[in-house]
């Protein structure tokens, strides 16, 4: 910076008016619009730097040459001190005027309460021929210490084509001169600078020189297409053109010079409608370009990022991010909340995201609520008003009054976090924690910036399980039930026994069942549900209650099998389900035939013939070796069979997992127990001619717990958002993986947790959980939640007194996802209060969407301000 001394002594200081708070970008507009648009109190005008414009000196090259083989328009501006503004008519030729956005938004407010502007319904309505009235221009400026000259270069490197033609028409100098009032004050610094700059012996160099994005008035081109005879209808048309404020942009780096109320609903006060500007997509990041504009059009970020916000960056916070990403989301904030309807091209806001974020880097797609939960943690650490963050220690209810301990934990969090992230978007709530040993209680008060809901299909689980008698009295049924998907085995017994009609005197254990044999049972209560897979098949037994820990005795069936491989063979397969029953304290291979046979009497064709006459149909057959049979393979060991076999069972003792045959089972011999498991294991051999008296379809049917063909889902599954809240702040166990330490246990246990609302923030993000993952699987529910749009009203789930005024809530954005886990896209629909109604954002496209087509089952992040 230079001293006043500096200033004074260089001669482009003079009369200069102040530098415009803008970001660099200046606007070129007619000169006559320009004063017309003035403030007519006396005294109250900007003083403007006078430049006319003519052709470069040769030394800087020929004119033909630069337009055969260069690639820059080229001319200079010269300090025209005969000029003065308020002589100045247009009639010198043509004038034009260059200003900051500060200016250019008070000329159009001031322009737009014209007698031309037609108000309707809150906003304002204009012709279709004045949507996009400004286009960007680049003027890359030098300057020339000697003779005070800037000379200007026009690139088309760096503007569209249209835009350098554009540039062309409007500085020709050769038919009439050309003037420019300064009232941005930009070049007036660009001499300044140079001059302090550059050496007194040194001309400028190609290095030296400075970058000016100008953004050009159509109105320029208007000007230029009217004949002078034409004077008094430009001067209408140009009334009409600046009667919409579509396409201007409002960059700034500090106030935009208008008030909160300016910016109410989307539009400037006095018209035109701003916010409208889509997002381009650099390669799978439509994911990003959702969230943005769900967050470029929260009002009262919006409001925030306007003002001087950079005054509140904390660039020295360790868990920030030194300024830079809130630095970056400010300039593109204000980038998209402008009435241009050019798409922005995000490429410095995805760099810095990636530079502090490299989950997002690259070009895969993410996740908007994972970006948006990031991006707004970012915001806060580089925006929080706390230097240094005291040192707070939680403190336990111990028996006091809610109230007392939310607001003292709420006083600690303001303490370390205050920003306007936590002004606007951060809630509080409270959590229960009661250890299921000790019943301690523990009550903390969080804060939350974000709800993430569980939709109900997610919180419950739907299992087929298929119960067996252990007594023969009944055939074996299938039962469908819903179990809690973070619950216990307990709770899937407890439903299994209630779908059953289990009596008091009876009790249920379950096996799991794996190519036709017991893999486990499953008898511990407290083990998670989580550990059962869809595609496991479960059995449930029904045993009398005080037989719960008895030894029992399970069967597993085979059959034989024959192919034909040069000859006739037959070997051994299993089929059906293992059969259960208890195990008496002495047992014989009598005893063992006539528990098999009690068990099948459901499942025999006839059931004239009783159990009584079954004994003389339990006989052995002897084998000449034991040999391994493996259940799984389509070929097990072959044997010779026996075609004069006279028994119709054969039963052998086996191991756990049933693969190995054992000793055969006498029928007047004592059976010895096992001495390795408490339960006994028998390998029953059906022969062929018994397969016709039994329906052993029962025994083969056991579903996988759950199967898309048994329970077909619905076209259209739907839910309320009030019921995802419930499901929310319904009691439930922490998983395996979450346990809680019991202070008083001095152990970690899986205590049951509740949460309820405590204190709801101004904006009230809600995040639909539609994805699940898995080890080996991840799934998306399309399942249609029914939202509330204007009035969403969450009084009844404030646990205690609420403080602020109001509990109800209404939608302004959603943020979609459409597709699959691995090809999804995603948009946003935002709510335009200046229009009074909804767009739809697809990266760079912004079309009108009707209301009631933005309830679909894509919702995936909510947006609410309170009302």
């Amino acid at each position: 910076m230079m001293d006043e001394s500096s200033v004074e002594a260089s001669p482009s200081a003079v009369d200069s008016p102040p530098v415009s708070d803008g970001d660099g970008r200046v606007y070129l507009v007619p000169y006559r619009w320009w004063k017309e648009a003035q403030d007519p109190q006396p005294g109250s005008g900007l003083r403007g730097v006078p430049y006319a414009a003519c052709h470069t000196p040769t030394s800087y090259g020929m004119k033909i040459i630069n337009n055969l083989f260069g690639s820059d328009l080229v001319f200079n501006l010269r300090r025209d001190g005969d000029l003065r503004e308020d002589e100045d008519d247009g009639s010198r030729g043509r004038c034009y005027a260059l200003i900051g956005a500060d200016l250019w938004v008070q000329a159009l407010n001031r322009q737009t309460d014209s007698d031309l502007t037609v108000k309707k319904n809150g906003s304002f309505l204009f012709t279709e021929d004045s949507t996009t009235d400004v286009y960007p221009l680049i003027l890359r400026i030098s300057v020339i210490r000697e003779t005070n000259i800037l000379i200007v270069k026009i690139s088309k490197k760096d503007n569209a084509v249209e835009n350098y033609k554009r540039a062309s028409k409007i500085f020709g100098i050769d038919s009439e001169p050309v003037h420019i009032w300064d009232f941005s004050g930009r070049t007036n610094l660009i001499l300044m600078e140079e001059w302090n700059r550059v050496p007194l012996d040194c001309n400028p160099k190609s290095d030296q020189e400075v970058l000016l994005e100008v953004q050009v008035s159509a109105l320029l081109e208007n000007m230029i297409c009217k004949s002078e005879a034409k004077k008094d209808n430009l001067q209408l048309d140009q009334s009409k053109l600046t009667g919409s404020c579509y396409g201007n942009p409002l960059m700034c780096n500090g106030s935009l010079g208008y008030s909160d109320s300016d910016l109410q609903n989307g539009s400037f006060k006095g018209g035109g409608l701003f916010g409208l500007r889509g997002l381009d997509n650099l390669g799978n990041t439509c994911f990003m370009n959702s969230s943005l504009q769900c967050l470029a059009h929260t009002p009262k970020l919006v409001e925030y990022f306007h003002g001087n916000f950079r005054k509140e960056i904390n660039a020295q916070n360790p868990l920030g991010m030194k300024g830079e990403l809130a630095m970056a989301f400010g300039d593109l904030l204000r980038n998209l909340c402008t009435i241009d309807r050019l798409p922005v091209v995000p490429h410095v806001f995805k760099g810095k995201l990636a530079r502090f974020a490299p989950q997002f880097s690259g070009f895969n797609q993410h996740d908007s609520q994972e970006l948006l939960a990031f991006l707004l943690d970012g915001l806060h650490e580089d925006l929080n008003r706390v230097k240094h963050k005291p040192y707070v220690e939680a403190k336990d209810a111990s028996g006091r009054p809610d109230d007392e301990v939310a607001d003292e934990y709420w006083g600690n969090h303001l303490a370390r976090n205050d920003s306007i992230i936590v002004d606007i978007c951060q809630g509080q709530y409270k959590s229960t924690l009661v250890c299921p040993v000790c019943s301690k209680v523990s009550i903390t008060f969080d804060p939350f910036m974000y709800l993430s809901l569980p939709l109900p299909s997610t919180t419950m689980r739907t299992m087929a399980v298929t119960v067996f008698s252990t007594d023969g009295s009944i055939e074996p049924s299938t039962y469908t039930i819903n179990v809690p998907k973070s619950g216990k085995l307990k709770d899937l017994i407890r439903a299994l026994g209630v779908a059953s009609s289990l009596r008091d005197d009876e009790s249920l254990l379950i096996a799991e069942v794996y190519a036709n044999c017991i893999i486990r049972f499953l008898d511990e209560p407290s083990d998670s549900i989580s550990l059962i897979r869809d595609e496991d098949r479960l059995a449930a037994y029904r045993l009398p209650k005080d037989a719960e820990k008895s030894p029992l005795v399970v069967f597993v069936h085979q059959r034989l099998e024959e192919h034909y491989i040069l000859s006739k063979r037959t070997n051994w397969k299993g089929f059906g389900v293992p059969l259960v029953t208890t195990l008496p304290d002495v047992v014989d291979g009598s005893t063992i035939c006539k528990m098999f046979l009690k068990l099948l009497s459901p499942f025999r064709k006839s059931k004239d013939a009783g159990f009584d006459g079954e004994e003389d149909r339990c006989t052995s057959i002897s084998f000449e070796a034991n040999f391994n049979m493996e259940a799984e393979s389509e070929c097990p060991q072959e044997v010779e069979y026996a075609s004069n076999t006279e028994g119709e069972f054969q039963f052998h003792l086996t191991d756990e997992k049933s693969k190995v045959m054992q000793s055969k089972i006498e029928m007047d011999e004592a059976t010895p127990l096992p001495t390795t498991s408490k339960h006994l294991f028998v390998l029953v051999c059906w022969q062929t001619k018994v397969l016709e008296q039994y329906d052993t379809n029962l025994l083969n049917t056991l579903p996988e717990i759950y199967k898309f063909r048994l329970f077909p889902k619905r076209s259209q599954d739907s839910c309320t958002l009030y019921a995802c809240l419930e499901a929310f702040l319904k009691e439930e166990p922490l998983g395996p993986e979450d346990m809680w330490y019991c202070p008083s246990c001095k152990k970690h246990q899986q205590a049951t947790k509740k949460l309820d609302l405590w204190r709801l923030p101004e904006v009230l993000v809600i995040h639909l959980k539609r994805f699940s993952y898995t080890r080996y699987t991840k799934n998306k529910l399309e399942t249609l939640v029914e939202f509330p749009i204007r009035d969403l009203d969450l009084t009844n789930y404030i646990a205690g007194t609420p403080k602020q005024i109001s509990n109800n809530y209404q939608l302004y954005a959603v943020s979609n996802h459409y597709g699959n886990m691995g090809g999804g896209h995603y948009t946003a629909f935002v709510y335009h209060g200046g229009e009074n109604r909804w767009y739809d954002f697809d990266d760079r496209n912004v079309v009108p969407i009707a209301e009631e087509g933005i309830k679909t089952s894509a919702a995936y992040v909510l947006f609410y301000r309170r009302t």
